[in-house]
């Protein structure tokens, strides 16, 4: 970071601020919930193309993607921000400015750092950078909700880079800087129908209830003693079904979400559902009427994202430990679920971290600040790691 080209690339992205300021309005304005992320992801390859990338390409996935060539002969980094939100189609992303922050769905997690990764590469040929190993920028699809990290799933097992890859890192939002997610933080999650043969209220009072059985399996969900560490958690998120207040409902479902920092933990976790599903629909069929039918229940897996973690020992994790410190941050490595869980299952280092001020991620009131030298001295953080990791020539 005391380098002559690293001081010279500082120089471009704080001359170029202006421009980062506008390309995160542009892309924020663009709907991108996850599965529908295709106009964002054209924009945005648009924008990889006109920066001079090499291979730019859209994969099968949606996943947009460019090259920068390193000296030669060596390995392959990606250094990524997500393309999806958490919002809906129709969602107002229009983006209001408050002095130096602005503020609309999605513009945090993780539309800025879309424009905060072309800043850097500008910034690098600008300023002449060359390194040891090539450089993948990219804008991927599916981190968010059910996305269940398709797009850097697919990156890794049928993309063209598939095997190519020795380390990954993604920029995010807010997380507080100094941030280093490297434990993958696993999670299940199921859609249960139950179902039966319904029935009037009052007429067919005594007939088995899919609701009931519902019922009994989230108070005995709650109810599952799970360790503080490794944290565990559960919870059932979503319910619906029925047609009437004065019917038996005939279908009632609801979608659970299990997580756990352990791979272990969350194996038992999820025995534990499976368990006390069984158990909820046996008591509501022994309990009640079953002559016109009896309770049935279908599990649907419906999000599976791996658990792990780097080893704290490796260079990336050094190399971002290290930027950290230097920019007057306390280093701290944490588990989330981030698209960089992928790499880690695989044994490939991976990494994600803060782009850089923000907050009220998930809500339409999600803001960031772009004042512009803190920004510059946020951005720094995802800069000098990847330099490092992609062999930064400073001679």
């Amino acid at each position: 970071m005391a380098s002559a080209p690293y001081r010279a690339a500082l120089e471009h992205l704080a001359a170029g601020h202006e421009r980062l300021v506008e390309e995160t309005i542009r892309l924020t304005e663009i709907p991108a919930p996850f599965f529908g992320e295709e106009a964002r992801g054209r924009a945005y390859l648009d924008m990889l193309r006109e920066a001079g990338l090499e291979e730019c390409e859209m994969d099968a996935e949606g996943n947009v993607m460019g090259l920068r060539r390193g000296l030669g002969n060596g390995s392959l980094i990606v250094v990524a921000a997500h393309l999806d939100t958490v919002f809906p189609a129709g969602t107002d992303l229009k983006v209001k400015r408050d002095g130096t922050k602005l503020l609309a769905p999605g513009i945090g997690d993780d539309t800025r750092s879309l424009a905060i990764n072309l800043a850097l590469l500008r910034a690098m040929d600008a300023a002449g950078l060359r390194t040891r190993h090539d450089i993948l920028f990219l804008g991927n699809v599916g981190e968010e909700g059910l996305g269940d990290l398709r797009g850097v799933r697919f990156l890794f097992t049928k993309g063209r880079y598939a095997g190519r890859i020795a380390a990954f890192i993604s920029v995010e939002g807010p997380m507080g800087m100094g941030t280093i997610v490297s434990g993958a933080t696993g999670s299940l999650r199921y859609r249960a129908t139950f179902r039966g043969p319904g029935g009037h209220s009052f007429m067919d009072f005594g007939t088995v209830s899919p609701s009931f059985a519902m019922a009994e399996a989230i108070v005995a969900l709650s109810r599952i003693n799970v360790p503080a560490q490794p944290k565990t958690t559960f919870s059932a998120s979503v319910v619906g079904g029925g047609t009437s207040v004065n019917s038996i409902p005939n279908e009632v479902w609801m979608e659970v979400d299990l997580r756990s920092d352990s791979a272990s933990e969350l194996q038992r976790l999820d025995r534990a559902f499976h368990e006390i599903v069984q158990r909820a629909v046996a008591a509501e069929n022994a309990a009640r009427r079953t002559e016109k039918g009896s309770i049935t229940v279908q599990l649907k897996k419906i999000g599976d994202r791996p658990a792990g973690a780097v080893d704290e020992r490796s260079e990336l994790v050094a190399h971002a430990r290290a930027a950290a410190s230097a920019l007057g941050h306390a280093p701290r490595t944490v588990a989330s679920s981030t698209d960089a869980s992928i790499p880690i299952s695989l044994g490939i280092p991976g990494i994600a971290i803060s782009a850089g001020a923000g907050g009220g991620a998930h809500t339409l009131d999600e803001w960031v600040d772009m004042e512009p030298g803190q920004t510059l001295r946020d951005m720094q953080l995802a800069f000098a790691t990847l330099l490092a990791t992609a062999g930064l020539e400073t001679e």
